[in-house]
């Protein structure tokens, strides 16, 4: 059997600049796989004494132990500024992404610059997409985001199935082939918007399956569907695609979450479930909790878009301490999906002659519509 063709994958132009900016788990795995891919890469810490203890160890023993820092990795403070860097990855919570974004510029962020947003949860206090906030001031053209299932320790090791999204598809296409590059595989999307609501809506799920898994599996499968469906119907009033939903960044990166030993989203159900109040788990997981807090803020954006979503509205009251388990089991097990938007069939026409009458129909209806259009 002969080999099977290998991918082409473009080669990105030499020594560009990239910096992440946060190093906690998935940005240090992220800084790591972006030095491996070819690009001259700086990680910046939140301090000067992180940064030291790092160069030092030459790993991230608080939060990706055990992976060796490539030696071309540059490690430095935030303070030190974005200088020369063409591409700007942002791995700080979605809680602190609108301060962080507010001062790029300060920072020294070239207006030539791409910034790749790495958050997977929504930015306070509307619950905003992160890339909807950077295109507002950046344009979209220069904006990008990376989802998908991307456990960090599995991501330097043994690879990934990331999704990189941009409406410019020259910066899709590139951000994908340094990911590539570093071998992991990396599909190329453009709906942004659908690949972070997709995560938003997978934190979410896998918090609620935590919560729920004890009181049955029925009712963990329940709770992460219905959750899914209803940030589905948010996301397909903002423009979004299905597949950013069923595919890498949806499904699959739950399908990751699900199952991941350290799932941060799924332990901080489990302890939701055992009485631990919200601002407690953070603490007890030794890291930041995405879905605890942006799962209150997609309940507020599903309400105020007018989008019927009881499971996500209960999870968040279920977060606040203000709904006892029970009751949010009571109410995943008995909810009812709105119905199916039915269509009427259509006649299949039979024969040469039926078909070639369907095409002729279809043309004098484009030519009404062209007709009756506004100027």
């Amino acid at each position: 059997m002969p080999p099977l063709p290998r991918p082409q994958i473009p080669v990105p132009p030499a020594l560009r600049r990239a910096v992440v900016v946060g190093a906690g788990s998935f940005g240090t795995a992220v800084a790591v796989l972006l030095a491996r891919g070819g690009l001259r890469t700086t990680l910046q810490t939140r301090t000067a004494a992180q940064a030291e203890q790092l160069n030092a160890s030459r790993e991230n023993a608080a939060y990706l132990p055990g992976v060796e820092l490539p030696k071309e990795l540059r490690i430095e403070p935030a303070a030190a500024g974005l200088g020369r860097a063409e591409f700007v990855f942002l791995a700080v919570p979605s809680a602190q992404l609108e301060a962080v974004i507010a001062g790029l510029e300060q920072a020294g962020l070239s207006r030539r610059a791409s910034i790749v947003s790495l958050t997977k949860g929504l930015v306070p206090p509307a619950g905003t997409a992160p890339t909807v906030l950077l295109r507002e001031r950046f344009g979209a053209e220069r904006v990008a985001c990376v989802g998908g299932p991307a456990h960090a320790q599995e991501m330097v090791r043994e690879g990934a199935g990331l999704v990189a999204a941009a409406t410019d598809e020259a910066l899709a296409r590139l951000i994908a082939s340094v990911f590539i590059r570093a071998g992991v595989v990396c599909e190329q999307s453009d709906d942004p918007v659908g690949v972070e609501l997709a995560g938003a809506a997978k934190n979410a799920a896998a918090l609620a399956a935590g919560a729920t898994e004890a009181q049955g599996l029925n009712a963990a499968g329940a709770a992460a569907g219905h959750i899914f469906a209803e940030v589905w119907r948010y996301a397909e009033r903002q423009g979004a695609r299905p597949e950013s939903m069923i595919g890498l960044a949806g499904t699959g990166d739950l399908v990751a979450t699900a199952l991941a030993p350290q799932s941060r989203n799924r332990r901080a159900g489990e302890l939701l479930a055992e009485g631990v109040p919200a601002q407690q788990i953070p603490e007890r997981i030794g890291q930041a909790v995405e879905a605890l807090e942006s799962v209150p803020l997609l309940a507020h954006a599903l309400a105020r878009a007018g989008v019927e979503a009881p499971v996500t509205s209960a999870l968040a009251r279920l977060i606040g301490g203000e709904l006892p388990l029970s009751e949010w089991v009571a109410l995943v097990r008995a909810t009812v999906p709105p119905p199916a938007r039915w269509r009427p069939a259509r006649a299949v026409p039979r024969g040469a002659f039926g078909r070639a009458a369907t095409r002729v129909r279809g043309w004098f209806r484009r030519g009404e519509d062209l007709r009756e259009a506004p100027e």
